[in-house]
């Protein structure tokens, strides 16, 4: 497996390969159902990799949609390296199970795109103000304080990702907004966006900021755009007690002309630094 090879996006790429194989021989789930003594909802969710299917279950699929030996290797390959342990797993009862599948497809994204209109990006957060960001939420949502303190291992943990010898390409636009929103005191803010500003320098990471002066395009929260190599792009929306995917392409599209917009307003990345060293004479 290469070095960020994820078993979430294996788990999704098996469940497309199976889809595509039953479009192609001409099946509708409730036929495959039907003929290998299963339940609907049994293709759907393996489909949709909310099932990890067991070997004989691929061998099944296969053998009926006639998809032959080579083909059938390659599903078993991919289902063995499906069922390995992402270092994310160990913090799942901790976290939302959206964000625990945001965290292994980052694994294997080649490119990560994201707006931001309220706090510094999950990935570029300090200790503190990654803890201050979820305390903020902990009286809503009634988090224990063992869940708080694994939530901010995940998040710093999630970071490897831009400093690996393979790292993800991030771009991120970032609302003037972010930087001037309090969470903790003074210096947490200012060390935030010294981080900030730091990582921005990064070759593999762009940031923008849009000032709060801009046109303002598109009306929309934060999103998360994930670019796969051999894989369908998708876009994660976080909501406040859970998080939702968006995989459809026409969808997934807007949301990247939408993304298109809100870089074209925003400054760019030199002048976006010259922003960040003005907002913090403010935290001082």
């Amino acid at each position: 497996m290469p070095e960020r090879a994820s078993p979430t996006v294996r788990r999704r790429r098996l469940g497309q390969e199976l889809r595509r194989l039953r479009e192609r021989a001409g099946f509708t789930g409730d036929h495959v159902a039907d003929e290998l003594g299963w339940s609907a909802s049994k293709v759907s969710r393996i489909e949709t990799a909310k099932t990890m299917p067991k070997r004989a279950d691929v061998q099944a699929l296969t053998a009926l949609y006639e998809a032959g030996e080579a083909k059938q290797r390659e599903l078993l390959d991919l289902l063995r390296d499906a069922s390995r342990k992402g270092w994310w797993e160990d913090y799942q009862d901790a976290l939302p199970q959206e964000y625990t599948t945001l965290l292994g497809l980052e694994e294997e994204a080649a490119f990560e795109r994201s707006w931001e209109p309220q706090i510094v990006p999950g990935l570029f957060q300090t200790e503190e103000y990654a803890r201050e960001v979820i305390r903020a939420t902990q009286a809503i949502i009634r988090l224990p304080p063992a869940d708080l303190r694994a939530r901010v291992e995940a998040r710093l943990a999630r970071q490897r990702l831009i400093s690996k010898p393979e790292p993800l390409t991030t771009w991120v636009v970032l609302d003037e907004s972010a930087l001037l929103r309090r969470f903790g005191g003074a210096t947490v803010m200012r060390e935030q966006i010294e981080k900030l500003i730091e990582v921005s320098q990064l070759p593999h990471v762009r940031v923008q900021v849009l000032p709060q002066d801009a046109l303002h395009p598109v009306n929309t929260s934060s999103f998360i755009h994930l670019k796969f190599p051999e894989f369908q792009d998708v876009v994660y929306l976080e909501l406040l007690h859970s998080a939702r995917w968006v995989e459809e392409p026409v969808q997934v599209y807007g949301y990247e002309l939408a993304f298109d917009h809100l870089r074209s307003e925003a400054l760019g990345p030199d002048a976006s630094r010259e922003l960040m060293e003005k907002v913090i004479d403010r935290w001082k």
